[in-house]
């Protein structure tokens, strides 16, 4: 059965074999992964949220966009929407480009 799978895969290319997924100019939210999407972490680590699924961010630091502690802004202290580019590439997402809305 598997090995029927398998052949199934590769012979029919609308099949995905990537755990790769492309996003340009996809509309997500931001936020700090451990303080607002619950995320296992050892400290404040920026993350998106996207389809529901949260993923760490590899590429920009949370502090790159202000003072993450901040009490209205902070993005430990808030969730906010943005637009990025770039890969989710096993479990986290390899940023290229991100812009708040």
């Amino acid at each position: 059965m598997l090995v029927a799978l398998l052949g199934y895969s590769q012979a029919n290319p609308s099949v995905k074999q990537s755990s790769a997924s492309k996003l340009h100019k996809t509309k997500v939210e931001l936020a700090c992964g451990e303080c607002q999407f619950n995320m296992e972490g050892k400290g404040c680590d920026l993350a998106i949220r996207y389809k529901g699924i949260s993923y760490f961010v590899d590429g920009r630091h949370i502090d790159d966009f202000g003072d993450a502690h901040d009490k209205k802004t902070g993005l430990c202290n808030t969730i906010t929407k943005a637009k990025v580019t770039g890969e989710i590439i096993n479990g986290r997402f390899k940023a290229r480009n991100i812009v708040f809305k």
